[in-house]
Parts: C-alpha cells; structure tokens; sequence
C-alpha cells in the first residue's frame, strides 16, 4: 500500500529568490493528487515533478496574497491549452472567484472546463471536502488578512484478514472476504458466530497531514491537528525577532516548533522564511530543534512520505 506523499514545490517568503520558489506543494494521499497553495511559477514546478496537471483536480488557497496564489491563473491557463481536465475545484478565502475570473476575463482565456469555486469566510474550522477515503477540514489561522491552513485526514481503513484462522473455516469463502474487511462477523452454518476481531486485525492506520501557513503564533491549532504525522508550519523569522513576527502575522521557528511538541505530532517541516536568512536556513532548523528534534528543512521537489 502506497504512503501518503508530499512534494515540495516553493516554502520561500514574498521575496523570490535565484534558487528557490514561494509557496506550494502536491500532496498524493487517499488516491487524490491535492495542489496545496500555487506561488508564482509553480506550474514550472509541477512539470519537474513529471506530474499530469489533469491529475490535479483540487487546489486549496490558504489566502489571498500573492506568494500563495500569482501561479494559480497561469496553471489554469496552460489546463485550458491542454484541453484534458474535466473540472477544478479551488478552495480559498472569499473573493478567489472573482480573483480569477477577471483574469480570465481580461485575457479573454477560453472556458473549455468547468472552475467550481468554494469560498471560505468561517473563522471556524469547517469540512470542506470528503469523500470515501479523506476528509478535509480547514485550520483557521491568524495573519493581516483571512487566512486558512488545511488539515487532511485519511478515514479509518479496511481491517486486515488473519489468514491463518480463516483458513480454518471451510465455510468462509472469498467471496465472504468484503465483509470481514467491513468488520462483520461471520454466522457458521451451525449458527455459531465467529467474531471478526477472530477474523481480522486492524488496518493500517490512517493518515494525517497539517498544512499551517501564515499565522501568528497559535496554540489553539494543537487541539485540531493532535497526532498528524507530518506537520508544515510557517517559520518566518529566528525568535529574537518574535515581536516583528508577530506584528506581521507571522511565527518564529521556536513557535513553531512549540506547536509541533504541543500537537504531538510526529515530523515537523518549517518554511517561509525571510530572505534575511538565506542560504542560512540552518539557524532556524537548529532553532526548532531545541523544542522539536524532529524539525527538517524543506528541499527544493523533495518528496516527503509518512
């Protein structure tokens, strides 16, 4: 069975730089190939990957500015061109639909594909998609302007068939297999039923995976996302330089950190960070790690399984 896998497309702050690229990712979990936030030239990005832009069928936006979002109207262009999506959906704060379709509009793109906009005003967290496989719920966040993060969650999965009893039980047959997966328990032809914790073992576990973008520093995020296996937390800035973090909607690397220990999560990805540090990006990992060893550093297409 396939892991959960994530790529990291840009983690830089506003300010572009000669090797680096602003914000998105792809996540590849529960049969879907997610975009996650879509910075300038992430559809460059994307095609280093070797992935079908008609796989991705699902972009959540955490917010509005333009290190999140300038590379979303030249993706849905080159969609356009290719002619082999059936539909987008995009997820993002309120006023993306309007966002991209006066781009569309201006540039007189063709619409040969339907955009189903969801757009987001709670300041609470709220389901946004699911289906058989996934839930995805957002992470209300605290920047200058409306902000989300976004947390996904694989649903419980199949239990697991423990051959060597079924093996024992001529009556059992492949056929039967479903539904001692479902978690049923088998009825013998004598009546005596087999209980399918006889029959079975749990599955794999599920999943989970937090994206937290811009914020401030956050606690209260801890109670939503407690356990994720893997964690993406915006680190802007060293702490000594905590008070400007927080007057700019942006957390420290310490606080990030402190978040990943709180959530008791179990790997810690920081990004966005300020030009300030680079190509030192060391400094704010050893940072972090002082609270949460298992801190890394993003890489450039790196892929990311948990």
């Amino acid at each position: 069975m396939s892991h959960p896998t994530l790529t990291i497309l840009g983690f830089n702050s506003a300010l572009p730089t000669t090797n680096s690229h602003p914000t998105a990712q792809l996540l590849e979990m529960a049969g879907h190939t997610f975009l996650i936030d879509c910075g300038e030239a992430t559809q460059v990005q994307i095609r280093k990957t070797g992935t079908k832009f008609s796989k991705i069928r699902h972009i959540f936006i955490s917010h509005l500015h333009g290190d999140h979002v300038f590379g979303l109207i030249g993706l849905i262009s080159s969609l356009q061109l290719m002619k082999t999506t059936p539909s987008l959906h995009i997820y993002g704060p309120k006023g993306i639909r309007d966002f991209i379709e006066n781009q569309l509009k201006h540039t007189k793109s063709e619409g040969n594909f339907p955009i189903h906009f969801v757009e987001l005003t709670s300041t609470q967290n709220e389901v946004i998609f699911e289906d058989e496989k996934i839930v995805v719920e957002t992470i209300p966040l605290v920047h200058r302007i409306y902000t989300n993060g976004y947390f996904f969650k694989e649903k419980q999965k199949e239990r697991s068939l423990v051959m060597e009893e079924i093996q024992k039980y001529p009556e059992i047959e492949i056929c039967d297999y479903q539904n001692l997966k479902n978690g049923k328990d088998f009825v013998l032809s004598s009546g005596e039923i087999l209980p399918n914790t006889l029959l079975t073992k749990d599955g794999p576990s599920p999943k989970s995976y937090a994206f937290c973008s811009d914020t401030r520093y956050k606690p209260k995020v801890c109670e939503q996302i407690l356990g994720a296996d893997l964690l993406y937390h915006e680190a802007t800035f060293l702490h000594e330089l905590e008070e400007k973090a927080y007057a700019t909607g942006h957390s420290t690397a310490l606080q990030a950190a402190m978040i990943a220990r709180d959530a008791k999560v179990k790997k810690l990805i920081i990004g966005h960070f300020s030009t300030r540090y680079f190509p030192h990006y060391h400094r704010l990992q050893e940072e972090a790690q002082t609270v949460f060893p298992e801190t890394c550093l993003p890489e450039l297409l790196e892929k990311v399984q948990f």
